[in-house]
């Protein structure tokens, strides 16, 4: 049951539709208020214009600070900065530049000048004066105005400072192209008269802002934009109240952008050209001692070049080695000779004489020597060795042997002696051929060093020729492509959209209000929420008349007129309304439900204000129309509701059940349309209704009267406020429980089912009252009552009209 009722409490897009049709009327107050709004709006809104202008970023490949080539490299870069297009779209916006923008064309001092509805702008053309405010600073605002007199003069009033109202009043005389001073409560104001003021403009609204409320205004009225990623064109705009301001502008935004472009350049160029100096004098100090160390250490080693040093002690060695090589060759002849000659088997024999010594008369004396020989030799063979000759010739040969091998000797001392010399100098040679590859080493060294300085040196000085140039001729880094412009119509406000929007909220205010009331709305609906409720259903009766609206009441009451009273009997012979043929409906059912001995029901609901009397006297006038003896008993003994439908007679069932009287007959009143009709009342307001109807004269008195008729309808009070109606239904056969739609909470049906479950009242049927037939059969709202149950006050207030006495108190709910 719990979660039929959760489905069922959700609300449709029907029952939604019907809600807003009953309320067409929030719909038109709710569009005509929003239009309305949009349409002040709009006229007090002051229009903004749009102007764009797109300039290029140029390739930037030149720019570079210390790039170079060194042997070969002309592609390498040490600070290569290639200019990003983002990067410059963030220059275009940055605080800084809208902040030289804002000074130079004076954008935190605002002119306007009333009109019709809203202010308009004052700006170069149309602004007859300029103001200077010199004692304020950027920090600070003001506000004052200016009026135009007719007799010529001036006058400044109704200032503000920093948003407090400042007494005082300036007044002055200001001509064309004047420029006259004023003190004032904010402080010395210069005011310059450009032209003749306007006949039309009376007044001049001057507002001053603080520079940074300027800045961040205007910034948020700039946009940055690019077309593709690719693309090196930026896409300026602007939005602004003046066209001409918002020109001025991105003219001035595009000129100061490129001052500090061409500035930062310069001003690299200035640290390049500072660093460059610092650098050369650095590497030049550097070469200098490379070249002294160089110089130094030739002069050391006495090499004024390695590679030609090393040639010579190559060719000096290799001339020693032959001079020790020919030397060798002479000693070894020398002493080769010197044995031979002391050598006594050799005296007879010719001394070699190609093996003869260099530089030296030996070769000369061994000539001769050989040739003594020769002659002894010959002599000798001729005559004897004893010859006298051969002697004497032996003799000489003997002392031109000792002679010669003196000289050879000598020749030996000689050559060893330069025999020594080669080889100190060999090893001399050796030793600086040996020390000639560290020397090399070394000087490869520090002659690398230096080379790569001098190429340092040169490629510095080559860069700071560069960077003056450049430094002379910089050029600027954009191009303009398209100069500030625009459509001269107003892009805010967007008239077509502000109303489109008034007209949809118009709609969805009212909608959202109906639809949060739907949603909690956790009263009846119609039919279908009683889905769940198995206990018989008789029918559903439909409102026979609705109440004027609560504004319309309202009017009434302020005119006053008095609110139309309707008949609640609203069953009529041969009438075929809806709320007739609702009846007749509900009279088949109660007739088929109630065959046999069921006479007496009671009629009941959980609210007050459910529409048991308006029930209660039609259904039985819809008995009676069928010839069927009715007879209609008020038990509301507190309220005496029907009663009241019949001017509340003074005498009724509180006096037969007080012992007043006790004779039925005479309390029961006969309707005047309809013969088989009677009515009990209520009677009197008794102070104990409560012990009345528990007393044994009431279960009597329904006895007696059902035996002479075929229904008795008991009106009784709403079940769980008093203990009437559970006492009553003791004497009836069956119970008839109206529930209201639009008034009975959908908690309180799992309490109804309960009833009918355990039979607490008897033979219990459910009756739906109050829907709206003329939307389709769905439900009314809010149709309900204040019941009040306490003594001297009493009323009943319903959908057909309003009847009690003048004492009741009377709440709608």
């Amino acid at each position: 049951m719990a979660q039929n009722q959760e489905q069922e409490s959700s609300l449709n897009i029907k029952d939604l539709v019907y809600a807003c049709l009953r309320r067409w009327k929030w719909f038109v107050l709710s569009v005509a208020i929003c239009l309305f709004i949009a349409v002040v709006y709009i006229v007090r809104f002051q229009p903004e214009y749009s102007r764009k202008a797109e300039v290029q970023i140029k390739e930037d490949n030149q720019r570079r600070s210390l790039s170079s080539s060194i042997e070969g490299m002309t592609d390498f870069s040490l600070f290569q900065s290639k200019s990003s297009v983002y990067d410059e779209i963030k220059a275009f916006g940055a605080r800084s530049t809208m902040q030289e923008v804002v000074r130079r064309l004076h954008l935190d001092i605002d002119y306007s000048t009333p009109i019709r509805f809203r202010e308009k702008v004052l700006y170069a053309n149309n602004l007859p004066v300029n103001v200077q405010l010199p004692d304020l600073t950027d920090t600070e605002s003001a506000y004052f105005e200016i009026n135009f007199k007719k007799d010529g003069n001036i006058e400044l009033a109704n200032f503000l400072h920093n948003g407090e109202k400042v007494s005082g009043k300036v007044n002055g005389v200001l001509n064309e192209n004047d420029t006259i001073s004023l003190e004032s409560p904010i402080g010395n104001i210069v005011l310059i008269g450009t032209r003749t003021p306007n006949p039309d403009i009376k007044q001049i609204n001057v507002r001053k802002s603080t520079l940074y409320g300027a800045v961040g205004r205007y910034r948020g009225e700039l946009s940055t934009a690019i077309s593709d990623k690719m693309s090196r064109v930026i896409t300026l705009s602007v939005k602004d109240r003046s066209i001409p301001r918002a020109e001025d502008i991105l003219n001035t935004l595009i000129g100061v952008y490129n001052e500090n472009w061409v500035k930062d350049k310069n001003q690299i160029a200035r640290s390049t050209s500072l660093f460059i100096n610092d650098r050369l004098d650095v590497i030049e100090d550097e070469l200098s001692n490379v070249d002294s160390d160089v110089s130094s250490y030739k002069s050391q080693q006495m090499i004024p070049d390695v590679a030609t040093a090393g040639t010579m002690y190559m060719q000096q060695s290799a001339q020693i080695r032959n001079q020790q090589q020919e030397l060798g060759n002479e000693l070894y002849m020398a002493k080769y000779i010197r044995n031979y000659l002391t050598n006594e088997e050799d005296k007879t024999k010719v001394l070699p004489a190609s093996l003869g010594g260099k530089g030296s008369g030996l070769e000369n004396q061994i000539k001769e020597y050989n040739e003594k020989l020769l002659y002894r030799n010959n002599l000798a063979n001729s005559t004897s060795a004893e010859n006298p000759l051969v002697k004497e010739i032996d003799q000489q040969l003997n002392g031109m042997r000792t002679a010669i091998v003196s000289s050879v000797d000598n020749q030996i001392t000689n050559l060893n002696s330069q025999m020594g010399t080669l080889n100190r100098a060999s090893a001399q040679t050796s030793a600086r051929i040996s020390a000639n590859p560290n020397q090399a080493k070394y000087l490869l060294s520090v002659e690398r060093k230096q080379a790569v300085k001098q190429a340092i040196y040169l490629f510095l000085l080559q860069k700071r020729e560069e960077n003056e140039l450049n430094q002379a001729f910089t050029a600027y880094n954009t191009r303009i492509i398209d100069t500030p412009s625009g459509a001269f119509a107003p892009v805010a406000p967007k008239k077509n959209m502000i109303l489109l929007v008034a007209l949809l909220l118009g709609i969805l205010i009212p909608l959202a209000i109906i639809y949060l009331i739907e949603t909690f709305y956790n009263k009846v609906r119609g039919k279908d929420d009683l889905k769940s409720i198995t206990a018989p259903f008789l029918g559903e009766i439909p409102f026979a008349f609705h109440r004027p609206s609560w504004g319309t009441r309202m009017w009434h009451k302020l005119i006053g007129k008095k609110e139309e009273e309707h008949d609640p009997i609203v069953v009529k012979p041969g009438s075929r309304n809806v709320i007739n043929e609702a009846f007749r409906v509900l009279r088949t059912n109660l007739e088929f439900m109630t065959s046999g001995d069921n006479k007496v029901i009671a009629i009941t609901s959980y609210n007050p204000g459910s529409g048991k009397s308006f029930t209660a006297v039609n259904l039985g006038v819809a008995l009676a129309i069928k010839d069927k003896k009715v007879l209609i008993v008020d038990g509301d003994l507190r309220h005496a509701s029907m009663s009241s439908f019949f001017g509340k007679p003074t005498t009724g069932i509180s006096n037969y059940l007080s012992k007043r009287t006790d004779d039925l007959q005479s309390l029961i009143i006969k309707s005047d349309k309809y013969k088989t009709l009677d009515y009990i009342p209520v009677g009197p307001i008794p102070p104990n209704p409560t012990e009345l109807v528990a007393d044994a004269r009431f279960a009597n008195a329904i006895d007696t009267l059902k035996k002479n008729y075929d229904y008795v309808l008991i009106d009784c009070p709403p079940v769980d406020i008093v203990a009437d109606t559970q006492i009553i239904d003791k004497s009836a056969d069956m119970t008839i429980f109206l529930v209201r739609a639009g008034l009975l909470d959908k908690d309180m049906l799992p309490e109804l089912e309960d009833n009918y479950k355990t039979g607490k009242y008897r033979n219990l049927a459910v009756i739906l009252n109050g829907t709206e037939m003329a939307s389709g059969g769905r439900y009314g709202y809010r149709y309900g009552y204040k019941y009040g149950y306490h003594y001297g006050h009493y009323g009943y207030y319903g959908h057909y009209g309003y009847y009690g006495s003048d004492k009741e108190e009377k709440a709608e709910s």
